[in-house]
Formats: structure tokens, C-alpha cells, sequence
């Protein structure tokens, strides 16, 4: 590709430069005649000039004929050869003007000759070296008659003209090799710069897409995130003015609690969709691929689905497969419920058709409805976060609209492609395409209870004081040795002055990320290993969802714990956390 632009250029060089070459035969034509015109024959020169000119003229066409039409590889070629004719014809020309201007008996005249036949051949390496067998033929064809002439005439000055001609062709060839490659090389470079400012364009375009597909993605989040705080707030002022006023019937009071357990779980499941966007953007889930076998997988959504299709009066179909595909399961069947949780969301009547279609090498699974359809112009904007084209309200009910950007994201992952085909008014189908098994891969044995850990010493690191003391509260209530503190050397101190009858060893630190005064939790982490003198399992408890961090703390091999977290969350790390220092202090026998 680059050398078929190369080559390109180099031939429009040759064809611009032709219009050069054509003026100079003119010019140096009529001047030639002129000077001839009393020792050659009026009736020669009025046929020699008339053919050039008829050369030029011919040239100038195909010159203009040239840059009027489109080229491919193979046309640029015939055109180069195409312009090489016209040089060697044109070099013929001259060549004839120099055996019939070599006249040793008319010393100016024959000065003349070399002094114009000398011009003539050096002027062909700046306009012809651009394809060098141009210039060759071109050489050649004006010397070699000239050459012959010398031979034939027998001349004293035969042997030192022959010289000067060959010294001329030598000297010529050699700077058209080097000016080729000069002009090569230079094309070669600006063609590397256009590509490389068509880059830094592509870059910049993508760099404020992304800037505006960030503002508007901060917007969104904004104000989700606002909705269900500003609720829970005005619940909890509601609570506050009923308990002022005395005892708060049960019935009011579960309502209550009902509503702000509702508000907690919208406002949990939209941080959980930021957490799981980040993490994919982070590169941090890891990918575990298996068997996975479409009659199961699909038994599993139809019985998931019924009853919601059921109670909107949808009708709901599973086609079954026998195939069996490879990829991540859970992730598989994340993707798959959130592409039949938009189809039943949007489908007002008709209904929802789940099946697979083999083509191939994959086996592209299929998602169809009976909903509003996407115009075609929208089809790539739901992809992107809190995009919702039925839901202009932002009810909630409707979902948050990170659905189809989770499935963009792992899909991606994955490396399974999507397709959506969709009619406004008629309805839609997604897919996915996945590849089908080759080898059967045996699913690793999961844990699928975490042990219960007994008394454990815990190391808490936490600078906002009431967090720290609810989770040390937490920890004791479990049965757990904590030593707390706001930063490292709080915790250290801790550690040390403990009453040695109670004190045990130390199984793991919980630490947030972001402390006092700059400090992480990874560097916590390392600080409090270095004072016990061996590695410890952690866990790191933070809010920051932004890709490098979780990158950073996914490095250090420490848990994550992402807030708001329950009592049975932290349990549960601390069990997984626990069984995970077990494991890495298994050594091989």
C-alpha cells in the first residue's frame, strides 16, 4: 500500500514536471532554428520543429488527460511508461538535431550544438529522474545518434567528443540514481507525516468525543445519584417530624422502612453499575472460559423470565440448542440478561424470542422483541452510558440506562461480537456471537461457601473516626481482636501497648484506601507488613471507582471492598481473605 502511493506520487511528479520540459522545447527549439537556420536546410528545420511541436502538443493532452481522471495501481504504471515514450521520442528528436548540428567545419554552430545537447541531457535529471527509465531512454536516444555521427564523420575531435559523451551519460545516470532516491525518501516522509497528522486528527476527535461522552456520562451520574440522596433525605426528615411527634404506628413505620430499603437498593444497584463499568475499563476482570452448554444456559433464563412474561401478558419462547460454546459463563449470562431485561422492559405487547443461530465457527445467540424498534441514527448511542431513548423521564423504574454499556464493555472482553437489527415500530434483535467449543474445558471448582473464621487479630486502618469505630464495633461484636487506628502509627501503637495475656496475631488488615495527609491503603498495607515482618492478607474498603485506582489496588493483591458495604460483605471478605493467606502459605513439598 505504501509503495503503490509511492510510486503514485512519483509518477505526478514526472507529469508535472513535463510541463517544464515543454516549455523548454520550445524555447530552445526556436533558438536552435534560428542559429541553424543558415547552415541546415530551411525545408529540414520547418519538419524537424513541426514534429516537435506535434510531440508537444501530444504531451500537453496527455498531461492534462492525466490529472483529470482517477488511477489505480496498475493504470499509474501504463501512465508511466506512457510519459518514458514520450521522453525517448522526444530525446530522438534532439538526437537527429545533433548529428545533422555536428559540423566541425562551422566551430560556432557546432558549439552550439554541444552546448544545447549538453543542456538538454542534464535538464533530464531533475524532470525525469522520477521514473529513472524515462530519463535513461530519453539519455540515450538524444546521444547515441550524435555518437554515431561522430564515428561516421572521421573528425579529429571524433575521440574527445566521444569522451565528453560518455562521461555525460556516466555522470547523468549517476545523479538520476541519486536524485531518485532523494525524491523516494521525501515522498516517502510526507506521505509518514500525512499519516501521522491524520492520526493526531483522529486522536484529537477521539480525545473530545471522549471529553464530551465524559461530561454528559458525569451529568447523568450527577443526577442519578442525586435522585434516590435527595429522596432518602426528605425520608429521613419525614421520620424525624413523625417521631417529634410521638410513637410512629408499626404500619407507617414499616412503610417507611420499605421505601428507604427501595431507595438504598436503587441507589446500591447504580453504584454497583459504575463499579462494574469501571472495572472493565480498568482491565481488571478476568476472564475465565468454559464449556458452556446453550440447553442449560437457556432453561435457566426461561424459567427466570415466566413469570414476568406471565404477569405483562408477553408471550416468551426459547428455542433449544444442543451447541456448546466457549467463553466466561457468568459473564456469558450477564450479557444475555441484560439484553432480556431491556427487550421485557420496552415490549408493551406481543412478545420476547430467545435462540441461537450456528454460523460458522460461532454460534450467534439472538435476542428478539416486539418493542418501539431504534432508529438507525440512535443505534450506536445506546451502547453508551445513561443513554435511555424510551425513558426521556429518567424513571427509574426504567432502569439507570448502564445496561447496554456493561454489555458493550464485557462483550468487548469477551471478544464477542454484537449486532443489533432493528425496525422503528417492528422491533429489535441483538446478538452476540460466541465460538463454538473445540475442546471441552472442565469448570474449575469453585468455593461456593467461604469458611467461617473464628477469633482473628484484625489490623484496621481508617481516618474518619465514625467509620472507624463502627467497623471496630462490628469486628468485636464478631469476635475478633481489633487493633484500630487513624493512620499507621496509630495502629502500631495500638498493636504494641495491647495487654500481651490478650493479644494474638495478627491475620489480616482492613484499611481505606484514601488516608490523611496523601497517604493510601496500599501503602498502609506495606508499612504494617514491614512492622510485622511478614506478608499479611488485606483488604483495602473504598469509594473510588476510577479505573487507575482499581488497576493499582488490584496490583497490590489485596481485596476490594467498594462502598457502601453490609455486615455481610465484610464477613464474606474476611473469609475469602483468610482462605486466601491459607492458600500462599501452602509451600510444595
Amino acid at each position: 500500500m505504501q509503495e503503490d502511493k509511492i510510486r503514485q506520487a512519483l509518477v505526478e511528479l514526472l507529469y508535472r514536471n513535463s510541463y517544464g520540459v515543454v516549455i523548454s522545447n520550445i524555447v530552445i527549439s526556436l533558438a536552435a532554428v534560428y542559429v541553424l537556420s543558415d547552415g541546415i536546410s530551411a525545408t529540414w528545420l520547418a519538419a524537424w520543429l513541426g514534429a516537435l511541436y506535434l510531440l508537444t502538443a501530444i504531451r500537453v493532452f496527455a498531461s492534462r488527460r492525466f490529472f483529470s481522471r482517477t488511477r489505480d495501481a496498475v493504470s499509474i504504471l501504463r501512465w508511466a511508461w506512457l510519459a518514458a515514450a514520450f521522453s525517448w521520442v522526444s530525446g530522438l528528436l534532439w538526437g537527429v538535431f545533433g548529428w545533422v548540428g555536428f559540423m566541425p567545419e562551422a566551430p560556432l554552430l557546432l558549439s552550439f550544438t554541444v552546448v544545447v545537447l549538453t543542456g538538454l541531457v542534464c535538464g533530464t535529471v531533475p524532470s525525469l529522474s522520477a521514473f529513472p527509465p524515462a530519463l535513461m531512454g530519453s539519455i540515450l536516444a538524444t546521444v547515441l545518434p550524435v555518437a554515431a555521427r561522430v564515428i561516421t564523420s572521421g573528425s579529429a575531435i571524433s575521440g574527445g567528443f566521444l569522451f565528453l559523451l560518455v562521461s555525460l551519460v556516466v555522470i547523468n545516470f549517476y545523479y538520476c540514481r541519486i536524485t531518485y532516491r532523494m525524491l523516494r525518501e521525501t515522498i516517502s516522509l510526507r506521505l509518514e507525516n500525512e499519516r501521522l497528522v491524520e492520526h493526531l486528527q483522529e486522536e484529537r476527535d477521539r480525545a473530545q468525543s471522549a471529553d464530551r461522552a465524559k461530561t454528559r456520562f458525569l451529568a447523568a451520574a450527577s443526577h442519578d445519584l442525586r435522585q434516590p440522596i435527595h429522596a432518602l433525605s426528605l425520608l429521613v426528615s419525614t421520620i424525624a417530624v413523625l417521631g417529634q411527634r410521638g410513637n410512629v404506628p408499626s404500619g407507617q413505620a414499616r412503610d417507611l422502612a420499605g421505601r428507604a430499603k427501595l431507595i438504598i437498593g436503587n441507589l446500591s444497584g447504580l453504584l454497583n453499575a459504575l463499579l462494574d463499568i469501571s472495572k472493565l475499563d480498568a482491565g481488571i476482570v478476568t476472564v475465565a472460559r468454559e464449556t458452556v452448554g446453550m440447553r442449560e444456559l437457556f432453561r435457566d433464563f426461561r424459567d427466570e423470565f415466566a413469570a414476568e412474561a406471565s404477569q405483562r401478558g408477553l408471550s416468551w419462547r426459547v428455542v433449544d440448542s444442543d451447541l456448546e460454546v466457549e467463553s466466561d459463563p457468568m459473564m456469558l449470562r450477564r450479557i444475555l440478561n441484560n439484553l432480556l431485561t431491556n427487550a421485557f422492559r420496552y415490549t408493551k405487547e406481543g412478545g420476547v424470542l430467545l435462540g441461537c443461530r450456528k454460523r460458522g465457527d460461532v454460534v450467534e445467540i439472538q435476542v428478539w422483541d416486539t418493542g418501539p424498534g431504534i432508529p438507525a441514527d440512535q443505534q450506536a448511542a445506546i451502547f453508551e452510558e445513561f443513554v435511555q431513548l424510551q425513558n426521556p423521564a429518567r424513571d427509574r423504574t426504567q432502569g439507570l440506562g448502564l445496561g447496554l454499556a456493561i454489555v458493550r464493555r464485557t462483550a468487548e472482553l469477551l471478544r464477542h461480537p454484537l449486532k443489533l437489527s432493528s425496525t422503528p415500530g417492528r422491533g429489535s434483535m441483538f446478538s452476540v456471537a460466541v465460538p463454538i467449543v473445540r475442546t471441552a474445558k472442565v469448570p474449575e471448582c469453585n468455593v461456593e461457601a467461604l469458611p467461617e473464621v473464628g477469633s482473628a487479630g484484625i489490623m484496621v486502618v481508617e481516618d474518619e473516626g465514625d467509620i472507624l469505630e463502627a467497623m471496630a464495633i462490628l469486628l468485636e461484636l464478631d469476635g475478633h481482636r481489633v487493633y484500630a487506628g487513624r493512620s499507621v502509627a496509630e495502629v502500631e501503637r495500638t498493636y504494641s501497648h495491647a495487654d500481651a495475656s490478650a493479644k494474638v496475631a495478627v491475620d489480616l488488615i482492613i484499611s481505606d484506601y484514601r488516608l490523611a495527609d496523601g497517604a493510601t491503603g496500599v501503602e498502609a498495607i506495606e508499612a504494617l507488613c514491614a512492622y510485622l515482618g511478614r506478608a499479611v492478607p488485606a483488604i483495602i474498603v473504598t469509594g473510588d471507582t476510577s479505573p487507575s485506582r482499581l488497576q493499582e489496588v488490584s496490583a497490590s493483591g489485596s481485596l476490594i471492598l467498594h462502598k457502601p458495604i453490609t455486615d455481610k460483605e465484610l464477613r464474606e471478605a474476611i473469609g475469602a481473605a483468610w482462605l486466601k493467606g491459607k492458600m500462599a502459605s501452602i509451600k510444595p513439598s
